[in-house]
């Protein structure tokens, strides 16, 4: 197969990956699974808390599967819009989640037995490096040949597995067809590749210091004008904690003031509001960039051949 190049078109591919804020329908699936997840997992905390093992693994268990299928439902919509068609309702996209989502873990499971395989061969290596005679030579290849074969079996599950399976099987490819293009790029398109993912990686980075810069700007504002100029009788520190993800528990385990009255219950419940939409929002726009790496990939695939 004959070298790819990176090209300008692909980089704006990248580049409109910010467009996936004005995706309202991506933005409330993903919310929405969050959302789901972290009840879920509340209630997994509550069950272990109580020493209930069974019901504490059966609740994080469903908060997995409750991620798994927002993200899985959210990727569909934002392919859809990487794409520029029309994207699909909320509902469509759920359904075709359930139906079709377990092609991720099938694709998962085609690329990394073949990658268990080769790791269980190196480990039995490792094992014949006690032998008397061969022992010391066979250790002498074997460190520079595990650290090479480690090191990019790691980098590839960064810039190709762990970006581009869901996306190949959101544009619609089986589990099949989508091992085989992620082995295909490995061996001819690694660094085009590697260079689309870091910028991806550079736009989320952007989007998250930004929306932390007006959350943290933002909570201290709000803070000191409603503690200081409304006189409302909820500490500081408990109307920045729910910007942040915490709750009354673990504000009391840590020792800071806390005032569980209905003001500062509806200040971490506010908060928490923005803590979710901060997370969500860098999400969304790497989900988006994943799905414009992929495209612009395939689009370098179909042009070379």
């Amino acid at each position: 197969m004959p070298p790819r190049k990176l090209t300008l078109q692909a980089l704006n591919r990248v580049l409109a990956s910010l467009d996936a804020a004005r995706n309202g329908r991506a933005l409330y699936a993903l919310l929405t699974g969050f959302c789901f997840a972290g009840l879920l997992l509340a209630s997994a905390e509550s069950a272990l808390a109580r020493a209930d093992n069974v019901w504490g693994a059966i609740w994080a268990g469903l908060a997995l599967a409750a991620a798994f299928f927002g993200v899985n439902t959210t990727g569909l919509l934002l392919m859809d819009q990487a794409r520029g068609e029309p994207v699909r309702d909320v509902v469509d996209a759920f359904f075709d989640a359930l139906l079709g989502a377990h092609r991720v873990l099938l694709c998962l499971l085609l690329v990394l037995a073949p990658v268990a395989g080769a790791i269980g061969a190196l480990l039995a290596l490792l094992w014949a490096v006690r032998l008397p005679w061969i022992g010391t030579p066979l250790f002498g290849l074997l460190v520079p040949l595990g650290v090479l074969m480690m090191g990019l079996l790691a980098f590839c599950t960064v810039v190709l597995v762990g970006p581009l399976t869901g996306p190949a099987i959101w544009a619609g490819r089986s589990a099949r067809e989508a091992a085989a293009m992620l082995w295909r790029q490995a061996r001819h398109g690694l660094l085009e590749a590697a260079v689309l993912m870091a910028a991806v990686l550079v736009l989320s980075g952007a989007a998250t210091a930004a929306i932390g810069f007006v959350v943290v700007s933002g909570g201290r504002a709000m803070a000191l004008m409603s503690v200081l100029l409304l006189g409302i009788d909820v500490p500081p520190q408990q109307l920045m904690a729910g910007l942040f993800g915490y709750g009354l528990r673990s504000l009391g385990a840590s020792g800071a003031p806390v005032a569980a009255t209905p003001l500062g219950m509806a200040a971490l419940v506010g908060g928490g509001v923005v803590f979710a939409l901060a997370l969500v929002l860098p999400t969304l726009i790497y989900l988006r960039g994943c799905c414009a790496v992929y495209l612009a990939l395939q689009q370098g695939e179909d042009d070379v051949t």
